[in-house]
């Protein structure tokens, strides 16, 4: 009978296990009649008070006794190294979730069923739940998980598969919304812990005598943060065990899908906690606000509006260049307008021990934000003479006596060293012509010769090289702000300069780039810029979503004839491009824009893009129509080795390959090697090349004809080599687009796509559309999967790069229903992946961005889509990404950990601005793709250029002697909240060392689009408006994304 019993147990929990898992109404339902035929197992909720904070919540008491944790069994014999890796990642998984579980029910069992059983009560039922809220459910998430768990890993040896365990878990909607509701409560929870500590002198002494009677001494504040950690431990868990797991394998689908669900979940609770967290601190700046119309502006801003806050050290300098004072303020950037406010004492210590406390705050100044401007030291001089300026630590405008107020040519602190500078650069002048005049001197003297004279330009460029490095240490943590005042009693706007001294680099390039993009997103053609098409209409933050930079025409001269057929980005690093000046511009280099010219002829344009909009520089024309281009990046070491390549080098460097009608392919140096044509590669069939792609083996180029002409290196594996050409044939159609895997070339063929070894050349093909009318014309690729676009339809449809299994199909017409109602069918004429999105460009000139993955994962459509309201009025003929990456070796030097003087630093330090090494990536090149070459980029500065001994670097010199006192931004002097309640915060913070270059990594991107003409577009009509007398010129349109820190 025992034996019995317990097998129909079993069944029920498995029954219980399959309805839970599958989420659907009538799993739900199943469940629920469960619970009320009183299963053993199960146990309905007696207690009143507690309905309302647990509708439709079902709490089952999993006993450890019949469902114990999961245990992995011995090590067998004769397992692969990866087999295991992969049993050590299995069990710090089970390691990580019977402690994050234990985490959980510690809550649960030492703090909220105490409170709730205490006689007399220390806190009322009514305050307790919601501190407490959704603690339960998240625990009987993870129980069952846990048990589902244990199965897994009882038959690990013989299927070793775990990632459709993930997806089934944490895929269903019910765990977002039980974490969503805990994260957006949690701020609310930690404010409840405080007033509580500060109003029921019990219930801290409860806090204090838990605490104190653990183990481990962690607080209550340190376990209810867990929840909100939890994912991203995850996500770096099972990032592991993907990377262990061989192509073929059983799991690695799996893994991928549940990469996505984890990455999407993340994603959503971190922008829930960020939104929540935004709100809190505006209604706690909103308290210290006297200000009528400013109060109304924070109390309905809405959760886009706080762009950016953090505390800065402001400090205050005398006039030879000391440090008179410095002090914490909060700064705080929103949409429209700067705020910088007094921190108060946050609270009691023993409070703060225990619980983050949320400081209160007094508005210091408010700036409109159009008016505020960064001025970099030297930039003083481009400042408007009539402008009055004062120092930072006098009384602000409208209580400033004339008499407190200094010209814009007064000497305040680092930009003492610019004078310094100058004076340092007029000397080393002067002392070159004496040189000069030395050597015409008829006698011979002693010490008064042309080697003395050349011993002194050295000498003065020493000098000059270590000024240079202390003025780019005063750029590098210093943000330096012109704030408008209230006009003086003459009329003359008054200004007043104020310098924050941020944490690390990393806050001042932040700053300086939101601080830039907010102006932006202010422009006409920004407010709004993106209709969300999912939602009612809705349009979006401006700031969050891609900001219209610019938009500009191709051609200096109208031409309607011509047609725009590609565009690359050609990465280049500027050497005269300084640190703030890297916070604003477009990503590094040129961009390469290929059109068909009139009759034969094709045209290439190049765009430098080191700015905040593109100049164009050069203009080349060619014997044919272009109609395709590709970017080769020098080869590195790695991929010199991997094809057999032993070389010295020969300074080609970067090449430029340009596909022509004729069927030639020509090879262009880059833009800084004068864009010289360097080799022309025919092929015998004299078909148009309609498409390339390189590996670091082979160049590829696709035919008209359905064939694809393969060209290796040559013998210095610098460029292509003729002789070596060998032929591919797909099939009969065009080959219109190609794509290049690790180990494989994707080539479409109509209707079909073929999968070209590149070692050996075999070939598999795979139909991807059952239409054979139709063909492949776009293809990109993120993470596992690829997307193709098609020549007919508006379908995009994503495939398994390894399977070469359809995963999922979107149709991007119902994106556009908004602003065309009466659209049938849309065609898609570009794709793109950046940054999270896809862009998809239309036949009709919209464009479309829909979110999408950016880990390993399956790049799936995990949201809704947005249209831009900015359009061509003719077809998208391309989209393409442009992006440029900050080395993390200049960026780690001057974090707060480095040295007294590493956060802020005084004027002796030598380690800034002009000198950031930038690694660059192209668009189609992932992060994991090797290391990218640093070049320096060096301050203006002629005398320098041939100068003896060690280059110009991030790594100064012993610093010089200065009267600056040490303003290290330490983790006592910042606000604890700040530092310790964010999460994101917390991870990011510690993390591994496997990813600490890819987190301290600062990517600028940009994406850009051609077409015929740009409208803007109103919502719910067939047409917007053109741009007067420009609707057929091919035009540009530049999208500037925020610096991803």
């Amino acid at each position: 009978m025992r034996l019995a019993g317990k097998h129909n147990y079993d069944i029920k929990v498995q029954q219980l296990m399959k309805a839970a898992r599958s989420g659907t109404k009538d799993g739900l339902e199943k469940t629920k009649i469960a619970v009320m035929r009183r299963v053993s197992f199960l146990h309905r909720k007696d207690h009143l008070e507690d309905q309302e904070d647990d509708a439709g919540y079902l709490d089952v008491a999993v006993s450890e006794v019949k469902h114990p944790p999961p245990q992995l069994s011995p090590m067998p014999e004769g397992l692969t190294s990866q087999q295991v890796v992969r049993r050590h990642i299995l069990g710090s998984i089970i390691q990580s979730e019977r402690s994050y579980l234990e985490s959980l029910r510690r809550i649960l069992q030492e703090y909220h069923r105490p409170l709730m059983e205490a006689d007399p009560r220390i806190l009322s039922p009514r305050k307790i739940r919601p501190i407490f809220y959704r603690l339960r459910e998240i625990t009987q998430c993870h129980s069952m998980f846990q048990i589902a768990l244990a199965s897994r890993v009882a038959e690990w040896d013989s299927s070793e598969k775990i990632g459709d365990l993930f997806v089934a878990s944490f895929s269903k909607s019910m765990v977002l919304d039980v974490y969503s509701d805990y994260v957006n409560n949690f701020t609310n929870a930690m404010a409840l812990i405080k007033k509580a500590c500060m109003s029921k002198p019990a219930f801290l002494e409860f806090l204090k005598k838990k605490q104190a009677s653990s183990i481990d001494r962690i607080t209550l504040y340190g376990l209810m943060v867990k929840p909100i950690q939890r994912f991203p431990q995850f996500i770096l868990l099972l990032q592991d065990m993907l990377k262990n797991t061989p192509k073929g394998h059983v799991d690695r689908l799996p893994l991928q899908l549940a990469l996505t669900e984890l990455e999407m979940l993340a994603e959503k609770l971190n922008e829930q906690k960020r939104v929540a967290d935004q709100i809190a601190e505006t209604q706690q700046l909103a308290r210290s606000v006297s200000d009528r119309l400013l109060i109304n502006v924070l109390s309905t801003s809405g959760q886009g509006s706080l762009v950016l806050c953090e505390t800065l050290i402001e400090t205050v300098y005398g006039e030879r260049g000391q440090v008179l004072k410095s002090k914490e303020r909060k700064v705080f950037l929103f949409d429209d307008v700067l705020i910088c406010a007094n921190i108060n004492v946050k609270g009691p210590p023993d409070i703060s021990s225990l619980v983050p406390i949320g400081p209160k705050y007094t508005m210091k100044w408010s700036a409109p934000l159009q008016q505020v401007q960064v001025v970099e030291v030297g930039q003083e001089g481009a400042q408007s003479k009539d402008t009055l300026f004062q120092q930072s630590g006098a009384k602000r405008p409208g209580g400033a006596s004339a008499s407190g107020q200094l010209q814009s040519k007064a000497i305040l602190g680092p930009p003492r060293l610019y004078q310094e500078l100058q004076e340092l650069q007029h000397d080393l002048s002067v002392v070159e012509e004496v040189t000069l005049l030395v050597g015409t001197l008829q006698g011979t003297y002693q010490n008064l010769n042309t080697t003395v004279a050349q011993d002194w330009c050295l000498a003065l460029q020493r000098l000059i090289r270590i000024k240079e490095d202390q003025i780019q240490s005063a750029n590098k943590c210093r943000l330096r702000l012109q704030v408008p005042g209230r006009p003086d009693k003459s009329g003359r706007p008054v200004s007043f300069m104020v310098v924050f001294n941020t944490p690390n680099p990393l806050s001042k390039i932040s700053w300086v780039n939101r601080l830039h993009l907010a102006k932006i997103a202010l422009r006409e053609e920004n407010t709004p810029g993106w209709l969300c098409g999912e939602d009612d209409g809705k349009t979006m933050a401006p700031f969050w979503c891609p900001l219209l930079a610019c938009c500009m025409p191709v051609f200096a001269t109208k031409s309607p004839d011509r047609k725009l057929e590609a565009a690359l980005h050609n990465p280049v690093h500027c050497a005269l491009l300084g640190f703030s000046a890297a916070s604003t511009s477009l990503p590094q280099g040129y961009l390469w824009v290929a059109g068909g010219g009139d009759g034969s002829q094709g045209q290439l344009e190049i765009f430098s893009l080191n700015r905040p909009t593109p100049r164009a520089v050069k203009s080349l024309q060619v014997g044919s129509p272009v109609r395709c281009l590709e970017y080769v990046p020098e080869p590195s070491p790695s991929d010199e080795v991997e094809a057999g390549l032993h070389r010295t080098p020969s300074g080609i460097g970067n090449t430029i390959c340009v596909g022509l009608d004729d069927g030639s392919v020509l090879v262009y140096g880059s833009v800084d090697t004068a864009a010289q044509c360097l080799l022309t590669l025919h092929n015998p069939e004299g078909c148009p090349a309609l498409c390339l792609k390189h590996s670091p083996r082979f160049l590829f180029a696709g035919l008209r004809n359905g064939t694809i002409m393969v060209y290796g290196r040559n013998n210095g594996g610098d460029l292509w080599d003729l002789d070596s050409c060998r032929s591919v044939s797909v099939g009969s159609e065009p080959v219109r687009t190609l794509l290049v895997l690790e180990d494989s070339v994707w080539a479409s063929c109509g209707n079909s796509v073929t999968v070209i070894d590149v070692s050996s050349l075999t070939t598999q093909r795979f139909e991807v559309h059952p239409d054979p009318m139709v063909s492949v014309a776009h293809m990109v690729r993120a993470g596992g999967g690829v997307w193709m676009a098609f020549s007919e339809g508006s379908s995009i449809r994503l495939f398994h790069t390894e399977t070469l299994e359809l995963l999922q199909e979107i149709n991007i017409s119902t994106r556009s229903a908004l602003l065309n109602p009466g659209q049938k069918s849309m065609r898609v004429t570009s794709l793109l992946i950046c940054q999270g999105l896809l862009w998809v460009g239309t036949a009709q000139g919209f464009i479309i961005t829909l979110p999408v993955p950016k880990l390993e994962g399956i790049p799936k459509i995990t949201g809704k889509g947005m249209i831009s309201l900015n359009a061509h009025c003719g077809p998208v003929d391309f989209l393409v990404a442009t992006t440029s990456a900050l080395s993390p070796e200049l960026l780690k030097r001057d974090s707060v950990g480095d040295g007294p003087d590493s956060a802020c630093g005084g004027e002796d330090r030598s380690d800034t601005s002009s000198q950031e090494s930038l690694q660059q990536s192209s668009s189609f090149q992932g992060e994991g793709r090797g290391k990218g070459r640093g070049v320096l980029l060096q301050y203006k500065l002629r005398s320098t250029s041939g100068l003896p001994g060690r280059p110009l670097t991030a790594v100064g010199d012993e610093a010089s002697d200065s009267s600056l006192e040490s303003l290290e931004h330490s983790v006592e002097d910042g606000s604890i909240y700040e530092l310790s309640d964010d999460p994101e915060m917390w991870v990011r913070g510690r993390p591994c060392e496997r990813d600490g270059g890819r987190r301290d990594r600062v990517t600028s991107a940009a994406v850009i689009s051609g077409g015929k003409g740009f409208r803007r577009l109103k919502e719910g009509a067939s047409a917007g408006t053109s741009t007067s007398g420009e609707s057929l010129e091919n035009t540009l349109m530049v999208w500037q994304l925020p610096l991803t820190v």
